[in-house]
């Protein structure tokens, strides 16, 4: 459960970025502009966010037993956070190349997408995984507690997204 809420919060934490980034600069660096039956912000729809609702618990599933354990030399929470990070950055080329979701920039894709979000998502969900449960609470808590906090000013005081 933690990975997946781990995941699921910095999910929020990025798409209330990508809204403000369209509030500020006219356009968001992903966008669905057709194809979900709710858009909740400007690059996520109720899709997508079900999605990664349930992705890092799923993927949790596939780690290995052993924190420790390496494998070619790397520890495999990094190595699979990477690995899947890879893999869903794949999954959204071919995403991004249908009429429901849009990289905006030319220079965003993949490989940003894998650096800047996937990396940083798996890495929270698969090493939050690995903590005492205060840890994991702390953590999912004060992340959740800064998208709310966000969501309450920046959708509803202030109206930018």
């Amino acid at each position: 459960m933690a990975a997946g809420l781990a995941l699921y919060s910095v999910h929020w934490f990025y798409e209330i970025l990508n809204a403000l980034i369209q509030h500020f600069t006219g356009n968001a660096l992903w966008t669905v502009p057709t194809g979900t039956a709710f858009l909740l912000l400007i690059g996520v729809g109720v899709e997508l966010s079900l999605m990664f609702a349930i992705a890092g618990l799923a993927m949790s599933k596939l780690l290995p037993n052993d924190p420790n354990l390496k494998i070619l030399g790397v520890n495999n929470r990094l190595l699979f956070a990477i690995a899947n990070a890879a893999l869903f950055s794949i999954f959204e080329i071919f995403l991004a190349k249908t009429p429901a979701f849009a990289w905006v920039y030319p220079w965003w894709g993949a490989l940003p997408v894998f650096i800047t979000v996937y990396i940083p998502f798996f890495l929270a969900a698969f090493y939050c995984y690995l903590w005492q449960p205060k840890t994991q609470v702390r953590f999912i808590g004060t992340v959740f507690a800064v998208d709310a906090i966000m969501l309450v000013l920046f959708a509803g005081i202030l109206k930018w997204i």
